[in-house]
């Protein structure tokens, strides 16, 4: 069977056809203002390339990743306003739902603030009953003022789900079209923290819904009768049903992909990852073939958030990259999507990191003479400037000082130099402009629980993380009988009572073949 890989990022879009672990069609193609349309002209290209292969007659399913949730944080567009209902009364009022919020993200987002009693405490006991009369009244307050996005947060919520959960059945019998979100399937311990990834994920809902469709209209309309799928930030895919309920997931699947295929077409499952693209670097590292994932607070559009992302570095670096002031300065803008009619080698009027190269040699693009008389000290400043900003940001990356391999992939990976100090080889891969929609076309569907389990002994809670990553691995769209354990972190939390400890357990299986 065969799959197509798609990658939607700020500059390009990328796909590829596989088969049989092989590459037989690969494009990249500019990313055009609406990202469906994209997605829909890359189908069209590949399906034209390939045309006449028998593997077009056994696509299994489609995977996408896009940044298009990212873009709207960032941008503050195509936001829904949300109501946050909070559930810690008496305590845990004195900071309120959007506290710390960029002013221009909150005003974009901010809906209505409704706080009730209940929750529990650090232990797993009862803070007060849950006061259901208060859910019930807040809920018809949200239903009148047309508000239909909810964010659900109840105090220590990773260790009992009992007050969301329940806050969230008396909100569907009131408003029973909402979206609703839960703090608990989202985020980790920290209230604040946790309940600002409920609130973007709510935001977010109406947009993935939308976006979804968009994707699947444009498989129906390039004649591809496959399942979609989306990426997500651990490497792996959903099925855009379970996408559209949890759309942070799938914030930074476009570097996550790019990872997974470097690992794949390196063969290299414990290595560096550096991808350079038309605008970032993004710099991560490989673990058993998946990226790390990060453990602290990660910001996302200048909001504090703690939950699934990648351990990722970004610096403003790419393909697309201006260069200013005699190569004093190189960046942080870009030209992006618009490089083939703004770089100099392309008869545009303006500096850029892919001028550079090509006038050092490092690339053929456009026409060369068109940079051959560039300075030559502007050129050799410029190309060590932008090597040591790459060796800066992975040397922040690495954990230890032993050597380790770097695959250099994206389609401005020529920016990365052949030799770093820590690095024990620069590894360049065939289809390395096109490794993020490899990653795309290769992931595994994956189910994971991060909780904190109180009063529970450790065999009993690994097994029952192991049991509800399964079943989440299994809804999500995996193949039951393809199931197995990918990580599994036992953490004891000494400063909480009753033998207190966090369970990571994450579990990868196959596409199930009736999926979608």
């Amino acid at each position: 069977m065969s799959r197509i890989g798609i990658d939607v990022g700020g500059t390009n879009t990328d796909a590829v056809l596989l088969e049989g672990g092989k590459v037989l069609a690969a494009l990249k193609r500019p990313t055009t203002v609406d990202v469906a349309d994209g997605v829909r002209q890359a189908l069209v290209d590949l399906v034209a390339a390939a045309a006449g292969h028998p593997a077009l007659g056994r696509i299994e399913a489609v995977m996408i990743g896009t940044t298009h949730f990212t873009n709207a944080v960032v941008e503050r567009r195509h936001l829904d306003r949300v109501a946050a209902l909070r559930i810690g009364l008496p305590a845990n009022a004195g900071l309120p739902p959007f506290i710390g919020w960029p002013k221009d993200l909150a005003a974009a987002m901010r809906g209505s603030i409704h706080m009730v009693g209940g929750g529990h405490e650090y232990d797993g006991r009862v803070l007060v009953p849950l006061d259901r009369a208060a859910v019930r009244r807040e809920a018809q307050r949200i239903a009148d003022s047309g508000i239909s996005s909810v964010a659900i947060t109840s105090v220590f919520s990773p260790l009992t789900d009992e007050c969301e959960r329940e806050a969230a059945e008396i909100l569907r019998e009131v408003m029973p079209a909402a979206r609703i979100t839960l703090s608990h399937e989202i985020g980790r311990i920290g209230l604040l923290e946790r309940e600002n990834a409920a609130l973007l994920n709510a935001a977010l809902q109406g947009l993935a819904q939308r976006t979804t469709a968009a994707f699947v209209r444009a498989l129906r309309d390039s004649g591809i009768a496959a399942p979609l799928y989306l990426t997500q930030n651990d490497g792996t895919i959903v099925q855009g049903a379970v996408a559209e309920r949890h759309p942070v997931y799938c914030f930074a699947s476009g570097p996550t992909n790019s990872m997974r295929g470097a690992a794949f077409l390196s063969g290299l499952t414990d290595a560096l990852v550096v991808d350079v693209g038309g605008t970032t670097t993004d710099v991560g590292c490989l673990k058993g073939g998946f990226p790390r994932q990060a453990n602290a607070m990660v910001e996302i559009g200048g909001v504090r958030t703690l939950f699934r992302m990648p351990d990722l570095i970004s610096i403003g670096l790419g393909g697309g990259t201006e260069i200013a002031d005699d190569g004093r300065r190189i960046g942080p803008g870009s030209v992006g999507f618009r490089l083939p009619e703004k770089a100099l080698c392309f008869g545009g009027d303006t500096l850029t990191a892919t001028d550079i190269a090509v006038a050092a040699g490092r690339i053929a693009l456009g026409q060369p003479g068109l940079v051959s008389r560039l300075p030559g000290p502007l050129v050799a400043d410029s190309l060590l400037h932008m090597e040591r900003m790459v060796a800066e940001v992975v040397d922040r990356m690495k954990t230890d000082a032993a050597p380790i391999p770097l695959i250099a992939v994206g389609g401005g990976s020529f920016l990365v130099p052949d030799r770093m100090e820590g690095v024990s080889e620069v590894v360049r891969i065939e289809h390395h402009a096109v490794a993020n929609a490899v990653g795309a076309a290769i992931a595994q569907v994956s189910g994971e629980v991060d909780r904190i389990f109180s009063g529970v002994e450790r065999d009993a809670a690994l097994d029952e993380a192991t049991r509800e990553a399964t079943r989440r691995a299994i809804e999500a769209g995996a193949e039951p009988g393809s199931v197995q354990t990918l990580d599994v972190e036992d953490i004891p939390i000494a400063y909480l009572p009753g033998n207190a400890r966090r369970v990571r357990v994450r579990i990868v299986g196959e596409i199930a073949r009736l999926a979608g």
